[in-house]
């Protein structure tokens, strides 16, 4: 798999990562066995990079995630969590350092580590990102090596770049794939200029890029893509990255048309996201072992063709734009 360098981590990473949201519910139904066959899968095919959260599952991802990485002792494997979605309620008032580390310390110890390789501020709400007394917190559990390095997860290009202000921040986490190009224009660049990596995530818009849905495919009632719609649980953009979701399934079924022979959508998908400068890591999820070797097969396929990039951007044009571009 091509490899790349996770901004000011400095860790050498597979491109293709393996997101654990599914682990913890909010996707349907999928068992420990599975999520466990997912992760031997993933790292299998040359997954390095892991990325959980403290509130997938209230911890149970988490847990999942520190057994694996008992049973691959010897494996070069990065693992990224995020904190904060679990504060109630959910307000600027709740990031003070107390909290902070409360929560990296349970982290720590639902993963079994000493030290956590990455931890992210998970999407909490916009003022936290000037807070300079959160990045205080974040530096100082790095001195004491309860954490390696830190980064932020963010809903919004504005809050990317407030949060590239600050020295200390490693990686954004940002949704960008086919059907949000926006983080193209101005958060990739200044974040390349500063050597902080991006993490792609929500890389097949919820599963619409995969090209498998119709206008009469159903979800789960537990699962995000019925209950959060219209962001009626949290950030809307979450949920098919935010595409009214009968537009999706037609942009997606045009999508797969230019997806060339002997390659999946879901991979064509994940390689445009590759080929974008200053990405350093996309995460798609996975339910079963063999999507997980499936997605990390896109980390040695061959770039897009000017064509073909050509072609999403025209897509995105006439289908997604819209929607989207001016929200997010």
């Amino acid at each position: 798999m091509q490899k790349s360098t996770l901004g000011r981590t400095g860790r050498e990473v597979g491109v293709v990562g393996q997101g654990c949201w599914q682990f913890g519910g909010d996707w349907g139904d999928v068992s420990d066995d599975a999520s466990m066959g997912v992760l031997h899968a993933a790292a299998d095919a040359g997954v390095t990079f892991f990325d959980t959260a403290d509130v997938y599952g209230d911890g149970h991802s988490e847990e999942l995630v520190g057994r694996f990485l008992k049973e691959r002792p010897s494996d070069d494997i990065m693992v990224a969590t995020k904190l904060g979605r679990r504060a109630a309620p959910h307000t600027p008032e709740q990031f003070t350092r107390e909290n902070l580390r409360a929560w990296t310390e349970r982290s720590r110890r639902l993963l079994g580590v000493d030290t956590i390789d990455l931890t992210q501020l998970h999407c909490p709400p916009t003022p936290v990102y000037s807070d300079g007394a959160v990045y205080d917190a974040l530096d100082e559990m790095v001195e004491e090596g309860w954490l390696r390095a830190y980064g932020v997860s963010v809903e919004t290009v504005d809050e990317a770049l407030t949060a590239l202000e600050r020295p200390g921040v490693a990686s954004i986490q940002i949704i960008l794939n086919v059907f949000r190009r926006k983080p193209l224009e101005r958060v990739l660049p200044a974040a390349a200029a500063a050597g902080v990596g991006i993490i792609a995530r929500v890389p097949l818009a919820s599963g619409l890029l995969t090209g498998k849905f119709t206008e009469d495919t159903t979800f789960a009632p537990e699962d995000h893509r019925t209950y959060n719609r219209h962001g009626e649980a949290f950030d809307q953009g979450e949920t098919f990255s935010g595409v009214p979701y009968g537009v999706g399934v037609q942009a997606a079924r045009e999508f797969a048309s230019i997806v060339p022979e002997g390659v999946t959508p879901a991979q064509f998908a994940l390689r445009w996201i590759i080929d974008q400068p200053g990405v350093s890591v996309v995460i798609p999820g996975a339910s079963r072992p063999e999507q997980a070797a499936a997605n990390a097969a896109a980390g040695s396929l061959p770039s897009l063709t000017d064509d073909q990039l050509a072609a999403c951007e025209r897509i995105y044009d006439e289908y997604i734009r819209e929607y989207v571009h001016d929200r997010w």
